[in-house]
């Protein structure tokens, strides 16, 4: 990743390094520069120092920020729909939607640190989303999970769109490959789902919160089938969660148990929302990913 050095001098009186840093960029938490600082980013006269290393008049403080996670080319190759008001993502399976330190929130150039995700390509390629909360994003995907994502380009359509997940207005299609044949080719999958005392993982559990998801069943093998499914709740993991429970958990799913495989076979493939501007409804489609297909290609001939 290309990096640009900036390079300041301190005078005054003595002031710890993390401290300084802050108080010269103002958008820079304490806790981003204590990164900065920590990953060597941030060096005092040509050295790492600790955070709360105390400079002195004429110390020179050289800063190494990241520029670009990705060319905008990059990431143009993930935007299926775009207006004033909203971006439609397709997001790939593997890529994070926003970075596990909740720094990037007050901090949005804080993506660019560590592994890549979705919110780092948006800073990079969209950068007045930084202006925005969360840079607009308005819900998220697992990991391993892949397919479309809305993102929204105003505080207006930011509000309207987190209102209609909220609401359960917007409807959700994904795509699931799972182990076994379900008995029935429609089914309704109601439990609640929670993090009950002395676990770990979320899991389907009696003092959980409300988890509705319905599922029609698409192709049989003679070990798998492939479903449509339609999450009538949003809890997290709920998809996964909820058809492990039935004793069919999505393929590649490590975490419910499933059997292995070269991805997770769990796919948004369209969201039906009101366009924030004009009220009407619209839908967005992410067609099935070509390793989706053929990963699920593979596992039915090894049947």
């Amino acid at each position: 990743m290309a990096k640009t050095a900036y390079k300041l001098m301190f005078t005054g009186q003595i002031k710890r390094l993390d401290a300084f840093i802050s108080s010269r960029h103002e958008e820079f938490s304490r806790e981003f520069s204590k990164k900065l600082i920590a990953d060597g980013l941030a060096l005092v006269n040509g050295k790492k120092r600790k955070p709360s290393h105390l400079l002195k008049e004429g110390d020179q403080v050289t800063l190494h920020l990241p520029e670009r996670a990705a060319g905008p080319l990059e990431f143009e190759k993930l935007v299926m729909y775009e207006d004033s008001s909203l971006l439609a993502i397709a997001k790939p399976a593997g890529l994070c939607v926003h970075p596990t330190d909740s720094n990037w929130e007050r901090t949005p150039r804080a993506s660019l640190l560590g592994e890549e995700t979705l919110v780092s390509l948006l800073f990079s390629a969209r950068p007045e989303l930084a202006a925005m909360a969360r840079l607009g994003l308005v819900h998220r995907l697992d990991r391993d999970t892949s397919g479309v994502m809305l993102v929204a380009k105003t505080e207006t359509a930011r509000m309207a769109l987190m209102e209609q997940f909220r609401d359960r207005l917007a409807k959700k299609l994904y795509l699931a490959a799972v182990s076994g044949r379900p008995a029935k080719d429609t089914g309704i999958i109601d439990a609640p789902i929670g993090r009950a005392s002395g676990f770990k993982k979320i899991k389907v559990w009696e003092y959980g919160r409300d988890a509705v998801t319905e599922f029609i069943v698409k192709e049989k093998t003679k070990k798998h089938a492939l479903l449509d499914i339609r999450p009538q709740t949003g809890r997290t993991n709920q998809i996964r969660i909820h058809l492990a429970y039935i004793g069919h958990p999505v393929i590649g799913d490590k975490l419910y148990g499933g059997e292995s495989a070269a991805r997770m076979l769990l796919h948004s493939a369209k969201i039906t929302f009101s366009h924030p501007d004009t009220g009407k409804r619209k839908t967005i489609s992410a067609p099935m990913p070509p390793e989706f297909k053929k990963t699920w290609e593979e596992v039915k001939a090894g049947e």
